[in-house]
């Protein structure tokens, strides 16, 4: 537990306040069990240690990451009542979904030691109702999503700006007045401002590791998979990153993976758990997220010029760009009269040379265009969406 102990306070040494992500004011950290999800490279981590470093004494605080060595010979359980006995009320938890038997051990955790505080963090895929006992009436879960384009332009270049609602932008009362030249920094956002790392070096890199570590290990440990269906998710990728968005023919795909039909959809639900593409719904099944899939997009733009082997598609971009920053906070589905329905209201999106002749007549309807800076009765920038969060 020395070698723990140390680990933590080194990381904890090492963790700034300069910039801390949206999610951060959204979580009630008074809750006994907390769980934040997301897909790799987030920031899942920073946000661990930037709450223990802002509210917490390391007296009564630890920190452990459950692919640590440490986990090879010892139990969650046991550590938790080590750490109880001596006082601890603050269990952090980082990457829970590469523990064995995670939700097992967590229930009982939460039913043992009623003074102990645990947050804990997961690949997207983790979906807490599938453990093997029932967490999802003691954990309060949260799913973390990429940087904005508002947080983009503060970690980045130091630019403040707020966060604004969507009917504070179509009315056009953002206050942008802090911001010069949106259009230079949106440019670079829409290659590699989506994911914290990009700050660093040999972001492309890095980028594609961890597609592939999500594809290669993440999921197939969350679905028990083998090898070889394991390879057939990053032959779905290719195949969605070749042609995005389109309409899935689930039959064509499974020819093509040489997979039964009934697993492609099993498939696409998880690599979009993981982060790395989302699937546009229509709204026949009246609820959220349970209309019929109408196009399959990548999660993000970056993953666009990532993973596309030519010259990606400004149309697409655009698309990607819209569902991505306005899903966080709102419901985005399809729409049959333009391309995107948010809410109450329709969305068309195009260049700054699209024309309204798609939205004559629709109520509460906008046009959204790219390379224009400042909106104009229903016509909105695009890259103002990107300061919904």
């Amino acid at each position: 537990m020395d070698k723990l102990l140390e680990y933590f306070n080194k990381l904890l040494r090492e963790t700034t306040l300069d910039f801390i992500r949206y999610i951060f004011a959204d979580i009630n950290w008074n809750n006994r069990l907390i769980g934040l999800t997301g897909s790799r490279g987030v920031g899942k981590t920073t946000l661990l240690l930037q709450q223990i470093k802002l509210n917490h004494s390391t007296n009564d605080t630890l920190y452990v990451n459950a692919e640590d060595f440490y986990f090879a010979d010892n139990r969650l359980i046991d550590l938790a009542d080590t750490f109880v006995k001596h006082g601890g009320k603050f269990l952090f938890i980082d990457e829970i979904h590469k523990y064995p038997d995670w939700s097992k051990e967590l229930k009982l955790m939460y039913d043992y030691y009623s003074e102990l505080n645990i947050v804990f963090t997961g690949s997207s895929v983790l979906d807490i109702k599938k453990g093997s006992s029932d967490l999802s009436r003691r954990a309060v879960m949260y799913n973390m999503q990429g940087l904005s384009f508002r947080e983009y332009l503060q970690l980045f270049h130091s630019v403040k700006v707020n966060a604004f609602k969507l009917e504070d932008i179509l009315d056009h009362k953002a206050d942008i007045s802090e911001l010069k030249y949106p259009l230079v920094y949106f440019k670079d956002y829409l290659v590699k401002g989506h994911y914290p790392f990009a700050i660093d070096e040999d972001y492309d890199l890095r980028l594609s590791q961890m597609v592939n570590q999500t594809l290669e290990t993440d999921i197939p440990i969350y679905a028990g998979m083998n090898v070889s269906t394991g390879r057939k998710l990053k032959q779905l990728l290719a195949i969605i990153a070749k042609s995005v968005p389109f309409k899935p023919n689930m039959t064509s795909i499974a020819t093509a993976l040489s997979a039964s039909r009934n697993n492609i959809a099993d498939y696409c639900q998880y690599i979009e758990e993981a982060g790395l593409i989302m699937q546009l719904r229509n709204d026949t099944g009246g609820l959220k997220g349970l209309g019929k899939v109408d196009k399959v997009y990548l999660d993000n733009t970056n993953l666009i010029y990532n993973l596309a082997e030519n010259a990606p598609n400004i149309g697409n971009i655009r698309e990607t760009f819209f569902i991505n920053q306005t899903r966080v906070k709102y419901s985005v589905l399809a729409s049959s009269v333009a391309d995107f329905q948010v809410e109450n209201f329709t969305f068309e999106v195009g260049g700054k040379n699209k024309t309204k002749k798609q939205i004559l007549g629709v109520d509460n309807s906008f046009i959204v265009k790219d390379d224009i800076e400042t909106g104009y009765l229903n016509t909105i920038p695009l890259w103002e969406f990107g300061l919904l969060y």
